[in-house]
Parts: C-alpha cells; sequence; structure tokens
C-alpha cells in the first residue's frame, strides 16, 4: 500500500525529466492514513556483507521473495555495505550464493542490474547526502556539534532519572549565524533529523495499527561527523528512489519505521505498506545465538540438509500453509503465501522438526539422487571420487539404497556406507554389535559359512541367499540371532542397518569370505579371558 506525500523530492528515480527539486514541506500530518494499493507489488530485501547470512535473514528473505512471486510483482536485492569496515565482498558473494542455492531469483541487484541501480548502497552515496542537504535546507534537518562525551553524560543523567535516553536537542534551535561560525571554526558535527511533536500511527500487515509518540522517538543522526549518511536515510532514500511498494523485514526494524515515515512524509514521498516478522527463536524463547547452535544459512547448507527441507522448514517459522500440511514445496508457498497471516509471537527454531522434514526428503528421492547429493561428503571422507562413482554407478546406487533410510542428511551417508571401504581384516566393530556377537558365539556362524560357501556365486541374490538361509537356520533347530548378530558384526561392524544378504551382495563373494574368516578368529579372541 502506497500513501502519497504532498510531493516528490529530487530522488534519481528514473529518467531525468522525472527529477524534482525539494519543495519546503509542512510539518507532517498525523496519522499516517495508508491508501489502497494502486501500485504494482514491488519488495526488496536488504543484507549487510558484514558476515554470513544468518538463517533468520534467510526466513525474511524467503517472506519477501515469496510475497512478490505471489502477487506477480518484483523482488530486488540491494547490498547494504554502507559499513566499509566490516564490509567484504566474500560475505556479499557468499550471500547471493545462498540465495541461489534456495531458488530465491531477484528481478534487479547487483549482479543483474536493473533501472534502478547502482544496488549497493556504497555507490549511492552522493544521492543519500544529496537529500540530506535538500532536507537541512528545509529545515528538517540540523547540525549537532555535541560530543561523545556529552552525550554519554547526559545519557547517564536521564538513566538515573529513569527517563528515556535521548537526545536533549541542545544544538536543535542554534541560528544559522552560531552554526555558520562554528562550522567555519571546523568543528565536528553531525546532521540531525528533526522529529515534530505530536505521533506516528500505521497499520503494520502482521501487528496491525501501530502508534509511536515522538516524545520517544530521537532526533536522530542522519549524516554521521565523518560524513557518512545511516541507516535510516540510506534506507528510505533507495527505497523512495527504487519504488518499493512493500517493506517486509525483521520486527527489529520496528523502532525504525515512525523515523522512517517522518522522513518519507518530509521528502513528500510515497510510503510503502510495512510487515515486521517476528524474530525466530531459540528453544526456552530467547534470540538465537552461536551459543545456541548453528545460525548462518551457509551451516546447514554445508551439514548436506536438503534445499527443499530448509525452504519448507523456513516457511514454518510463523507461517502455515493451511495449518495442517507440513510437508510441502517452494511452488506451494509461492501459490498460497500471504503475510497478513504471518504469527505476531516469535517462532521457535526447533532442530528436531528440521531434522525431521530432512528425512521425509531425503525419501522421496532416487538413490541416484541421494547419491549425487552426498558425493562431495563421501570424497571428503576419502571413500569414494566422482571416477569412482561413474565407473560402478549401479554398484553406488544400490549401497546408497541401503543407507537412504537411515541418514538424515546428505552428510550422513559417509558413516552409513563406511563399512563397505573398510579393509576386510580391519572393519571397526562397535561395542554393542561385538557385545551382541560374542554373546552368540562362533559356532553357528562357521557352520553357515561352510554351508554357504559353494552358494556364494557371483551374481549373488540376495533374497534367494536370505531365504535359502532362513531354511537352513529352521533345519538347524537355531533361533535368528544366534546367526544374524555375528555374521552382522563382522560384515558390518554394526548392531542394525541393512538387510543382512543386501550387505552380502555389495560386498561379493570374496570379501564376504574374508570378513567372515578374518571375523571368527576376532570373536573368538574376544570371547576369550583377559
Amino acid at each position: 500500500m502506497l500513501s502519497r506525500g504532498p510531493a516528490l523530492c529530487g530522488f534519481p528515480r528514473g529518467p531525468p525529466e522525472r527529477r524534482r527539486i525539494l519543495p519546503a514541506l509542512p510539518s507532517p500530518p498525523d496519522p499516517v492514513q495508508i491508501e489502497p494499493l494502486t501500485a504494482p507489488v514491488r519488495t526488496r530485501f536488504a543484507p549487510s556483507p558484514t558476515g554470513p547470512l544468518h538463517i533468520g535473514g534467510a526466513r525474511t528473505a524467503l517472506f519477501v521473495w515469496a510475497y512478490a512471486r505471489h502477487h506477480g510483482g518484483q523482488f530486488i536485492l540491494r547490498i547494504e555495505d554502507t559499513d566499509p569496515e566490516r564490509s567484504e565482498r566474500r560475505w556479499e558473494d557468499e550471500i547471493l550464493d545462498g540465495f541461489r542455492w534456495l531458488g530465491i531469483d531477484w528481478d534487479e541487484g547487483p549482479d543483474v542490474g536493473g533501472p534502478f541501480g547502482p544496488y549497493r548502497q556504497s555507490e549511492r552515496a552522493a544521492m543519500h547526502l544529496g537529500v540530506a542537504a535538500q532536507l537541512r535546507r528545509a529545515g528538517w534537518a540540523y547540525p549537532c556539534f555535541c560530543t561523545r562525551e556529552r552525550l554519554d553524560a547526559v545519557r547517564e543523567q536521564q538513566q538515573a532519572r529513569r527517563e528515556t535516553a535521548r537526545y536533549d536537542g541542545l544544538c536543535r534551535d542554534l541560528d544559522d549565524e552560531t552554526v555558520k561560525r562554528r562550522i567555519d571554526a571546523g568543528e565536528t558535527f553531525v546532521l540531525r533529523f528533526r522529529v515534530p511533536e505530536g505521533s506516528t500511527t500505521f497499520q503494520d500487515q502482521i501487528r496491525g495499527r501501530v502508534t509511536f509518540e515522538h516524545a520517544e522517538v530521537d532526533d536522530w543522526v542522519m549524516v554521521r561527523g565523518d560524513g557518512a549518511p545511516t541507516y535510516n536515510l540510506v534506507c528510505v532514500c533507495d527505497d523512495s528512489a527504487m519504488q518499493i511498494s512493500h517493506v517486509i523485514r525483521g520486527e527489529e526494524h520496528l523502532v525504525n519505521t515512525p523515523k522512517q515515515i517522518l522522513l518519507y512524509q518530509a521528502l513528500g514521498e510515497p510510503i510503502p505498506s510495512f510487515a515486521h516478522v517476528p524474530l525466530m527463536l531459540a528453544v526456552g524463547g530467547k534470540k538465537m545465538s552461536k551459543r545456541d547452535g548453528d545460525t548462518a544459512l551457509a551451516d546447514y547448507r554445508r551439514k548436506g540438509y536438503p534445499v527443499e527441507a530448509v525452504i519448507n522448514f523456513l516457511a514454518l517459522q510463523g507461517w502455515a500453509l493451511d495449518g495442517e500440511t507440513e510437508v510441502f514445496s517452494r511452488q506451494q508457498l509461492v501459490e498460497h503465501f500471504d503475510v497478513g497471516v504471518v504469527s505476531k509471537s516469535g517462532s521457535v527454531f526447533d532442530l528436531q522438526k528440521l531434522s525431521w522434514l530432512s528425512e521425509q526428503y531425503v525419501r522421496t528421492e532416487s538413490p541416484g539422487q541421494v547419491l549425487d547429493h552426498g558425493l562431495p561428503y563421501l570424497e571428503s571422507a576419502g571413500l569414494a571420487n566422482a571416477a569412482a562413482v561413474a565407473a560402478d554407478r549401479a554398484w553406488f546406487e544400490r549401497a546408497t539404497e541401503t543407507a537412504r533410510e537411515r541418514i538424515t542428511t546428505y552428510s550422513d551417508l559417509p558413516d552409513q556406507l563406511a563399512y563397505l571401504f573398510a579393509a576386510d581384516d580391519a572393519v571397526e566393530y562397535d561395542e554393542k554389535a561385538l557385545a551382541a556377537a560374542t554373546k552368540q558365539g562362533t559356532v553357528h556362524l562357521a557352520a553357515w559359512h561352510a554351508w554357504a560357501r559353494e552358494r556364494l556365486v557371483e551374481p549373488i541374490d540376495a533374497a534367494a541367499l536370505g531365504a535359502a538361509t532362513k531354511d537352513w537356520i529352521g533345519e538347524s533347530g537355531i533361533k535368528l540371532p544366534q546367526l544374524f548378530q555375528p555374521l552382522r558384526c563382522v560384515l558390518s561392524g554394526k548392531p542394525g542397518g541393512p538387510d543382512l544378504f543386501e550387505i552380502v551382495a555389495l560386498l561379493g563373494a570374496a570379501r564376504t569370505t574374508a570378513r567372515i574368516e578374518s571375523g571368527l578368529a576376532r570373536l573368538t579372541a574376544a570371547a576369550e579371558p583377559s
């Protein structure tokens, strides 16, 4: 929704003939009346390239993107790199790569361009400072010469009196002559926005009607002493210049909204519709931090979560498809997304829920798909490389099929398949597997091995061998665990896992025999008293 102010300011919003000069404006109206949406939907996400993309930021970006796509609108990616000391291109690259992985595409951005560029805020500083100068000439901004020491002292006094900490307005009404003299003398100053009396009320798409009393809104700094424009100034300048119709962002920015609305009004620019998404919380209801686990989107990608599971999980953080369906696609998200039904309360980041969703998606994939996704992890573990997989693709897919039901993420695949690549005389025995095997002894394993020798003929038919073995067990008058527990231990070293005869088929006759012969000796030695 857009609310038109009295005039357009001089933003470079398109062809030169559209640019106008900022007029002197009256005090902003109160409250803000937002008119029905008539303009095309244009949303944006503006990450700061000062570190990895937070998982909560990825969720917000997903909501912003889904809203634009649902309404047939445009999604703009803008880089807020106005902190030169902390901003790095490598973080920008990682953020963009993360969005590509999620399938979040953008219509305009730093890499694809667009009609309202540039899309890095550091490259728009001249425009920001030009707007600040116009606001100063119109009386909406004023120089403040207060030192950091004075401001700290004022804040301490206000806190001692249990008052809201805010600028006390010492420089607010300095006359022009005094201001000029102090600037000419070389005094450092910041440029502050002059907040008028009254209040600002707006309709938040998630939170409903929100009111801020101006007595609680500081005369905020627009331009720092070093000449750098601040967040609220550049945000409004760029959102207005890029004709952003809907600002969907995290609730930590809610306190910035009255400052920005006042700035829109002072500039005579359209006011976008706002929606403030609640925070993602750690278990216990506190804000997520690194102490609570992984907080970066890249961490979940590196750990091998299916991208579809991550998208599904993020969408469920404060939104629901229909209140019942938990597993749904990116396409279904776009078809049904409504920011107005996003929960007002914070959502708890439940890693168990993400793991459950991950399992659902892994199990819907073919063995070949799981293998392809898991190959980087097999390579990292030193078990196989792309050439080896290509040379024996059918065997690797069959092995993956035995593990698919037992993995949560693609990174779990090496652990499930490692026994197949171990030296036959050095299979690592799990303590539980070894205890169960030694309890059963080796007599029945040795007997089965003698019986099975002539039946271990390539290619091994796992189903036929399993059926014949069960007949042999019945004829021998023993119970399944008496054979299966020691056999599983010597073949895989694990107390449980895939069908035993699938393991035999994967290992082949020679390796199965070698493992049993080595295992008989190892189990015998393990059973002997020390």
